[in-house]
């Protein structure tokens, strides 16, 4: 139960320092933070609970990494839904809190898009349903080759957060204008579930991509870093 907790929490504060930063603070009169502090808040969510609770529960905040991380070899199925739940629990959770506090300001309406993910009209950048569908596979793919290769024992010590972190916060530089960037089902859940309409039917996206891409890119960095020629 305290691995769950943990995941219910780190989730839970990346979608709040991530969404809330789109939300709350990117386009802030004068001083926003823009599109470079957007990306630079989701990564740092993960490097602070990474330190905070990676020794308590792995700090997967994901349920793309915790299927990833399954495939990889170096994480128990029978623990997947548990961990899953969790994920999405705190992320709605946060998502929960970020409506009370958004909505304290006049002029807010969820039809800003409240951090939801989206393709098509509801992209950015108005990127095709293929371009967001490639760009979250990728995206997430690259993102558990990371975390697969940071967390290995042959790697440095201690630096994993780190290098995750700053995985997350480039991953969101490229990706931003696509789709929003989720590589994240939970994340995705967390805020889709208030603004409803298009960011619930848009939804089945950004599980299905994120997973296949973190299968994938587990099952790249089995091959790669296995001992075998």
């Amino acid at each position: 139960m305290k691995k769950y907790a943990a995941e219910f929490i780190g989730t839970f504060w990346l979608v709040l320092g991530g969404c809330g930063s789109a939300v709350l603070a990117a386009a802030f009169p004068e001083v926003g933070i823009g599109l470079l502090g957007v990306a630079l808040a989701f990564g740092l969510t993960v490097l602070t609970m990474a330190y905070a609770i990676g020794h308590i529960s792995g700090c997967h905040l994901n349920p793309a990494v915790s299927v990833g991380l399954w495939a990889g070899g170096r994480f128990p199925a029978a623990q997947l839904l548990p961990y899953i739940v969790a994920q999405v629990v705190g992320a709605i959770a946060a998502g929960g809190v970020l409506f009370v506090i958004a909505s304290g300001a006049q002029g807010f309406a969820l039809s800003g898009g409240f951090a939801s993910n989206g393709y098509g009209a509801h992209s950015p950048g108005g990127y095709s349903l293929l371009a967001a569908l490639v760009c979250e596979v990728v995206m997430t793919m690259m993102f558990l080759f990371v975390i697969m290769g940071a967390t290995d024992k042959r790697a440095p010590q201690g630096m994993a957060p780190i290098a995750i972190g700053l995985c997350l916060t480039l991953i969101h530089l490229i990706s931003i204008p696509v789709t929003n960037t989720s590589v994240n089902p939970a994340r995705s859940t967390g805020v889709a579930v208030f603004v409803g309409d298009w960011a619930l039917a848009q939804l089945w996206l950004f599980w299905v991509a994120p997973i296949i891409g973190g299968v994938v890119g587990a099952a790249v960095y089995r091959f790669v870093a296995s001992d075998e020629e």
